[in-house]
């Protein structure tokens, strides 16, 4: 009966004149029923240039032999289609009315001015609170005379609500922020600024000895530096506390913002940032309104309090301080994650949403087992790079948490969501999607580090389980802006003529692969990037720091598996330069110095020479294979130890105590 009345309220539906949702918002109704499933499309089809009549009709019939098939998740798949066209169609209306989140933001501040935004340790600001510290922060930079509309101001810390009300200040004046790693350091601090164009540069307090590094190079750019400090007796370096105490909170005059378009930058956010070239991603105010809705689209709803301890700088993070605003909720933010005190936190706070990378849910079910392990409120997880065990480990553990898996990248135009609750799956792959979102997973050679192509010069789709590049279309409505300051690593992403001439795609980077029921699985990352401890770690940069040390000739830098962990460890086999030895303290000191933390190689492999092809490029795949294990590999190997601040002999027993997970890497 469930199935015949869906089928009614189809036809009822597609033959009926039903009006548009509200222009703004996501609407918030639990049910699953085919009425609320289908509304969106009525919506659509009245305005929309990218369907016709003979569309819907094929939809009606699909939809209709999946409610007469019971197929288990075609009621699903529908549903996440129907939501991804209402961002987009949500975005549009955005688009044209000029519709930003700091608009919302404000909006908020007048409906609910006294409602928690930002929990922070033993601090509690409301919206009102933050829209106060914010117009106190535009008017600090107005005053000091050195940041105008359209300036771009890179933000130099780690989670605090500092940063978030010196975002939410510079967008109201018009500005931008360049989002900094706050590990990066040297060359890469003074590359990142660059790629902004960033005239202003804000950072913390404890950050001031990687300030004083490159300051000499910040004046002859005539870039002016701020420290988050009430003074500062450093020459050339500003405080900043004390002059935003001193401004007026008043609100901030809308003119001051009148040029901003969805187009405009709000921010930039770094991908591989490992040493000195990261690359720059254009966040742009239509871009903030796309990351924000993960949340709505996850189930995130109106009543939620939502855990954060992924760094603001990064996309994953900044996402949830945007999607809360989009949500209207608070913020538990935390500067650092700490897998102790998290559900000490959540009981303290009443969180009902975290947001996780694998390695933070592999971290948690790693602690010691308590009896409060289920004592909390959390619902849901939202989240990327969980493997299927931890899932499973996780939720039989602390208790029936949804988990919302997604995949995405920061400059990418394309996004997954695990919405049927596959563990280790990352989306499902259908007709519907592909149709209204172009994707595809096609053949790639990995020797030759690029994709497979028929007698015509096409490319070619995967077979059902086998892995392959996911590539995404690009089109005016899933647009691919690129790396800021660096054409050649835009076009580098860009795949011509896949499946007909003239086409344009995405390169993700990703092999990917489908099974027989649909779910999609992530399978590796291809050429010089792996991922270690929730970042890309871009082998060639790694490997360029490396053969700066003195003892070093050249590096072959790669990823390993070691056993529990996720994602793969930095491995490098080097050569040294003749007439010296191994100088493992000399190596660790300038791999700490250069290096952040998840970048540094774990294992060193001493060569006497590098495998290398006709065309002089190195063959890793040989040394992946070999791994880090002494008892198969005669070189000699070292294993990076944090305790003793050296590289130290990776013996078998060092190796088995870090198979075992007694040793720490």
């Amino acid at each position: 009966m469930l199935y015949c009345k869906s089928l009614m309220q189809l036809i009822w539906l597609f033959t009926s004149n039903t009006k548009c949702f509200s222009t703004f918002g996501i609407s918030q109704c639990s049910s699953s029923c085919s009425t609320c499933l289908f509304i969106p499309l009525l919506c659509l089809q009245q305005d929309s240039c990218e369907t016709n009549m003979l569309v819907w009709t094929v939809c009606a019939a699909l939809i209709a032999c999946g409610v007469l098939l019971r197929h288990s998740s075609f009621l699903q798949d529908v549903q996440f289609v129907l939501t991804k066209i209402k961002v987009r169609r949500f975005i549009e209306k955005c688009v044209q009315t000029n519709y930003s989140i700091l608009d919302r933001f404000l909006e908020l501040v007048k409906t609910q001015p006294h409602k928690p935004f930002v929990y922070f340790k033993d601090e509690t600001f409301t919206y009102r609170d933050a829209d106060v510290l914010s117009n106190k922060v535009a008017r600090a930079f107005l005053q000091a005379g050195c940041v105008k509309e359209g300036d771009t101001v890179a933000l130099f810390l780690g989670n605090q609500p500092m940063f978030l009300w010196l975002w939410l200040g510079l967008v109201k004046i018009g500005c931008a922020g360049a989002l900094l790693n706050s590990n990066i350091r040297s060359k890469s601090l003074l590359h990142c600024l660059n790629c902004s164009g960033a005239t202003t540069l804000v950072a913390a307090e404890d950050l001031l000895d990687a300030v004083k590094e490159v300051l000499p190079h910040l004046h002859e750019q005539q870039i002016n530096v701020f420290i988050l400090a009430d003074r500062c007796e450093v020459t050339g370096v500003k405080s900043f506390i004390d002059k935003m105490n001193q401004a007026s909170s008043e609100p901030i005059p809308k003119e001051l913002r009148s040029h901003l378009t969805m187009q405009s930058p709000a921010a930039y956010i770094y991908t591989s940032g490992t040493t000195g070239l990261p690359k720059a991603a254009l966040i742009t105010q239509g871009r903030v309104w796309t990351m924000s809705l993960l949340l709505p689209s996850s189930g995130v709803n109106s009543k939620d309090v939502i855990y954060d301890t992924l760094p603001l700088y990064h996309s994953t993070g900044f996402l949830v301080f945007t999607g809360a605003i989009e949500r209207g909720i608070p913020v538990v933010l935390r500067s650092k994650f700490s897998a102790s005190q998290f559900w000490d936190d959540c009981r303290k706070y009443n969180v009902t949403v975290i947001q996780y990378i694998g390695e933070i849910m592999r971290y948690l079910c790693n602690t010691p087992q308590k009896l409060s392990d289920k004592n909390h409120k959390v619902r849901l997880a939202v989240g990327n790079g969980i493997r299927a065990d931890v899932w499973r480990d996780f939720v039989r553990r602390f208790g029936e948490i949804q988990i919302r898996e997604f995949y995405g990248a920061t400059e990418g135009n394309f996004a997954l969501l695990n919405y049927s609750s596959k563990m280790g799956a990352l989306g499902r792959h259908t007709f519907l999607h592909k149709m209204f979102f172009p994707y595809a997973v096609i053949k790639y050679d990995i020797d030759k580090e690029e994709p497979l192509r028929d007698s015509s010069g096409f490319c070619m789709e995967v077979q059902r389980g086998e892995p392959g590049l996911l590539v995404t279309k690009i089109t005016a409505k899933a647009p691919f802006i690129g790396y800021v300051r660096d054409m050649k690593q835009t076009e580098k992403k860009k795949l011509r003529n896949v499946f007909k001439k003239g086409d344009l795609y995405f390169n993700t980077g990703d092999l990917l692969r489908i099974d027989e029921d649909n779910f999609m699985y992530f399978h590796d990352r291809v050429g010089d990037t792996f991922r270690w401890k929730g970042e890309n770690v871009a082998t060639a940069e790694v490997a360029d720091i490396l053969a700066l040390a003195d003892c070093i000739k050249e590096a072959n830098v790669y990823g390993v598996k070691v056993p529990g962990q996720e994602g793969r460890a930095g491995m490098a086999a080097v050569t040294l330069r003749d007439g010296l030895k191994f100088d493992s303290t000399a190596v660790f000191k300038h791999v700490e110095d250069f290096l952040p933390s998840y970048a540094r190689p774990r294992f060193l492999r001493i060569q006497r020479s590098l495998d290398i092809t006709g065309t002089f490029k190195l063959i890793k795949t040989k040394v992946v294979e070999q791994g880090f294990n002494p008892n198969e590999i005669t070189d000699p190997l070292y294993f990076l130890n944090e305790k003793e601040k050296n590289y130290t002999p990776l013996t078998p027993d060092v190796f088995d105590s870090i198979i075992a997970g007694d040793v720490k890497i």
